[in-house]
């Protein structure tokens, strides 16, 4: 059985704005930063450490290895684990979306281009495989990577959507070609924590 920890980087600066993401690629704010300095503190040891190749996971990722002592050139940097494809959302805020696309958030639609939970799930378990493959002993291995990618993971394994902050982190349990859920724990306390309501 394999632990794996999902983390979500730090605050970048379209979370700060209200952006919808995606697979666009802006930088960590200083306040994201902080963040992950602070959450390093509370990072189990690891095996390996893993990130997407968008900078906000892999600056996060690479604060992690600074903080624990970590060389970063041992940083698995993974492309698909990156984010689902926000298709035409991505750059948009929440009320720019409402007034380009009426009645789609409220009602659950998302745009033609929209990367659907099948296609992220097929990509995020190569990907996962591919870090997995790489571990030795039993210690927990830590990976960088996208809300919409636990928040896929876990509808997979039967959990209910919760939202999930800069910084807040998933474990699961791998057993073969089996993934089940575990505890979603917090690594910033309240007030360092911030919410973005998109991807």
């Amino acid at each position: 059985m394999t632990k794996l920890l999902l983390v979500r980087h730090g605050q970048s600066e379209w979370n700060a704005v209200g952006k919808w993401q995606g697979q666009a690629d802006p930088p960590l704010t200083e306040f994201g930063m902080e963040q992950a300095s602070l959450a390093a503190l509370e990072i189990p040891d690891f095996s390996i450490l893993a990130c997407s190749d968008l900078q906000r996971a892999q600056l996060t990722a690479e604060i992690f290895a600074d903080s624990k002592g970590w060389d970063k050139n041992r940083i698995i940097t993974e492309s698909r684990i990156q984010e689902r494809d926000a298709g035409a959302f991505s750059g948009l805020t929440r009320e720019e979306i409402n007034k380009q696309f009426p009645g789609f958030l409220k009602n659950g639609i998302w745009p033609d281009d929209w990367e659907s939970d099948e296609d992220l799930l097929i990509r995020l378990w190569k990907g996962l495989r591919r870090i997995i493959n790489d571990a030795e002993g039993d210690s927990p291995i830590v990976v960088v990577t996208h809300g919409g990618c636990i928040y896929a993971l876990e509808s997979l394994c039967g959990g209910e959507y919760r939202r999930i902050p800069n910084l807040g982190a998933q474990w699961f349990e791998v057993e073969g070609k089996e993934i089940h859920l575990g505890d979603r724990i917090h690594l910033l306390p309240p007030e360092e924590e911030t919410y973005p309501d998109q991807i």
